[in-house]
């Protein structure tokens, strides 16, 4: 059986009286993208500055590929790569630049021109990094976190204020790399991101993980499944009706719709994830 890419065990994390993470536990796998969610200051960038090893949990334990992140943090290091939601490149330094320093750090060989034309920095590459767009940089930080091909990927809001080309390209490659078997872990707020990547997500509240499954499950578990269905009658009048999908004639209550007038569309009523972390917490995610 495959050893999990990231165990958390009880991790707890304290700033002064505040417990910021507060007995928290989880796994991810190999090839898994794990979403983190939930309002700011809920403990998400904690986390992973424990999983990281760029602070020290009050309690519990934490393994990244199966070794102690407190005890062999220069071990996890190489072989995970961070995005963080501040940018920290060389600004003075153009693209190719601050990759081919990082590649010396990592003492790695790469084609850096192939990863930015993967980044979609190709023809910018000798621009200084000063002068790029919040969404250049973003992806700039991507391939300096995939430069050394890592097993492990932890991305602090990656697409936070990004248009969405840049997101997009951010997010075919989080995809590409948990193909590859590169364990992803992710925080944001964009819930439609993470209902798009996530195979997993974890719900965390006042540090407390309140609620971890699949986007469908969670759906399944806290939404409710009916249609909406919108008619056009013979008088030009649109009326909504909602069909219950747990009954035995939703089918017939649609066909007598349909008789009625001209069905003009057709919604299921299932929760959104956001909808799920509000009915669970009674918070919003930006609350």
């Amino acid at each position: 059986m495959a050893q999990p890419a990231i165990v958390a065990d009880n991790l707890t994390y304290r700033y002064g009286d505040l417990t910021a993470v507060d007995h928290i536990s989880f796994q991810v796998d190999e090839g898994e993208i794990f979403g983190f969610l939930g309002p700011n200051g809920a403990g998400k960038s904690t986390t992973v500055n424990v999983l990281t090893g760029q602070v020290r949990p009050a309690e519990g334990r934490a393994q990244v590929l199966g070794m102690d992140i407190v005890k062999q943090t220069k071990q996890v290091q190489r072989y995970i790569g961070v995005i963080f939601e501040t940018t920290n490149l060389y600004e003075q330094l153009n693209a190719v630049e601050n990759l081919q320093l990082f590649a010396q750090l990592y003492g790695v060989k790469v084609d850096i021109m192939d990863l930015l034309e993967k980044v979609g920095l190709a023809g910018r590459e000798k621009e200084r990094v000063a002068t790029y767009s919040k969404g250049m940089k973003q992806r700039l930080m991507v391939a300096r976190a995939l430069l050394h091909k890592p097993r492990v990927l932890f991305l602090d809001e990656p697409t936070d204020g990004l248009d969405p080309v840049s997101s997009r390209t951010i997010h075919a490659l989080i995809q590409e790399a948990a193909d590859r078997g590169t364990a992803v872990f992710l925080t944001t707020h964009d819930m439609m991101e993470a209902d798009k990547l996530c195979n997993r997500v974890a719900f965390i509240n006042q540090g407390k993980i309140v609620a971890l499954d699949s986007p469908s499950a969670l759906k399944l578990r806290y939404g409710k499944r009916a249609l909406r269905v919108e008619v056009e009658g013979p008088d030009g009048q649109v009326t909504t009706h909602e069909i219950p999908l747990d009954g035995t004639d939703s089918v017939q209550q649609l066909s007598a719709l349909a008789q009625e007038g001209r069905i003009l569309t057709v919604h299921s009523e299932e929760a959104t994830l956001e909808d799920i972390f509000i009915q669970i917490t009674g918070r919003g995610l930006y609350g």
